[in-house]
């Protein structure tokens, strides 16, 4: 009889562990701004990306969370990274920043130069990577949505993706390339050079159409 109940308990416990580990889901943090803050609403690009998750039976595989705050620059990440995402002890970590880098130069006599930009990116990194996450960076996707270059953000927004792309490559991290992403799109599917409404409701904050491009290209890096 002790026998029969002490392998009931093992086989209890086996179970148990067994369930608990097979539940463990790999949690995603979307590290950002305005724009991630807004990921969590109804078209969201992290809610589109649970739905197609879902629709590739992955759902209970990934953990999506939020992490955006409207108006943030690097800097700004820089100081909530403690309690908005390594106390979260995340698998993995999409970094989007660099929109209100450049935006804010013009539209608050703000904004952050280019050497600080990556400083404070490049501390950002060695955080993540010493905590042992997967770390993806993602290039600014659009100040205004105009095809030929006359988008006064343009030239700064796309020094400011290179300086990603340049980082990426130093640290081998992987790269969502947003920035030639959206350009790419807009190239086919804005043939009136309109400055909005074609992924964007202002020129910057993302319509559900961009929301989707977002999370169909996110989707497509953290499932290689």
């Amino acid at each position: 009889m002790k026998h029969q109940i002490l392998f009931g308990i093992l086989l209890f416990v086996s179970l148990f562990s067994l369930a608990f580990h097979q539940r463990k889901a790999t949690r995603v943090v979307f590290f950002g701004d305005s724009i991630t803050q807004g990921g969590v609403g109804p078209v969201g690009y992290i809610t589109q990306m649970n739905k197609m998750l879902e629709t590739k039976g992955l759902s209970s595989q990934y953990e999506l969370i939020g992490a955006g705050i409207g108006g943030n620059k690097v800097y700004d990440l820089y100081l909530r990274l403690e309690d908005d995402v390594l106390s979260k002890k995340p698998e993995v970590v999409f970094v989007y920043i660099g929109i209100n880098d450049v935006w804010h130069k013009s539209s608050h006599g703000t904004g952050t130069d280019p050497e600080k930009f990556v400083r404070f990116y490049e501390a950002i990194i060695r955080k993540l990577k010493a905590q042992g996450a997967r770390v993806i960076l993602c290039t600014p996707s659009v100040i205004g949505e105009k095809t030929d270059a006359s988008n006064q953000q343009d030239g700064d927004l796309n020094a400011y993706a290179t300086l990603i792309r340049e980082l990426a490559g130093r640290e081998n991290l992987e790269l969502c390339d947003l920035r030639k992403i959206f350009l790419d799109f807009l190239a086919e599917h804005n043939p009136n050079n309109r400055d909005r409404n074609i992924l964007t409701t202002d020129r910057v904050h993302l319509n559900e159409l961009g929301n989707e491009l977002v999370a169909k290209s996110f989707a497509e890096v953290l499932l290689k």
